[in-house]
């Protein structure tokens, strides 16, 4: 992969040390189709993603990885694909699961950084979990939906989040288990915007996508050595 334009801006050993880095990726919605297209055009030879979803029609508006062509199709399979059209050298497979206790045990290597752009809470806290008995660096990513401003994303810890409905459960629950808030976490101070129908999240392309991309950001400036 033709990296010379990163060249002019970062050292071959910071280069070599992020395409070495090995990435688990889990959700390739809007969030992390962004987080994934980002780490791919930095040269990153070793990821893996997880999701369980296909592709749907009103996944259009945001979705990077989504188009006409692949409705229906597992967002796993067209992620690995899509990927690959970048760098063929990539190494990357996926795993087209839910993830749970039980199927936790599938994704048994070793990461540099676990990025969380999933939109269930249970799934979060599984993973947060995880990398905090695997002593692996974890950012999560909470919500976006309802948002119109990808200016008002930032990156903190969860304990100090406000006006996200998604933070505000998970900080309970991570709470009653007696785990850390204190972890890393994209999010937006934006209020968020009342739908037509309560029971169904607007989204755009703007705030998910924004997110993804900052997910990305602290993965690879925390590996980048000053």
């Amino acid at each position: 992969m033709d990296l010379s334009r990163l060249e002019q801006i970062l050292d071959e050993d910071n280069i070599n040390n992020i395409q070495n880095l090995n990435i688990l990726l889990v959700g390739l919605g809007g969030v992390g189709g962004s987080a994934l297209e980002a780490l791919v055009r930095f040269g990153i030879k070793n990821i893996t993603v997880v999701d369980n979803d296909v592709f749907e029609t009103s996944n259009l508006n945001r979705q990077l990885l989504s188009n006409i062509n692949n409705i229906g199709k597992s967002k796993v399979t067209e992620a690995i694909n899509h990927a690959k059209a970048i760098n063929p050298n990539i190494n990357i497979k996926g795993f087209n699961i839910f993830l749970t206790k039980d199927t936790l045990s599938v994704i048994n290597d070793k990461y540099d950084f676990i990025i969380d752009a999933c939109d269930t809470i249970t799934t979060k806290v599984l993973l947060i979990e995880y990398a905090l008995n695997n002593g692996y660096k974890i950012i999560t990513s909470c919500g976006t939906g309802n948002k119109f401003h990808p200016e008002l994303l930032t990156i903190t810890t969860i304990d100090k989040t406000i006006n996200d409905p998604l933070a505000k459960d998970l900080r309970k629950i991570l709470k009653e288990h007696k785990i850390t808030t204190k972890i890393p976490c994209v999010w937006s101070s934006e209020l968020p915007v009342k739908t037509k129908d309560s029971n169904i999240i607007g989204s755009n392309f703007l705030v998910p996508n924004t997110a993804g991309i900052l997910l990305a950001s602290y993965v690879i400036n925390n590996s980048i050595k000053k």
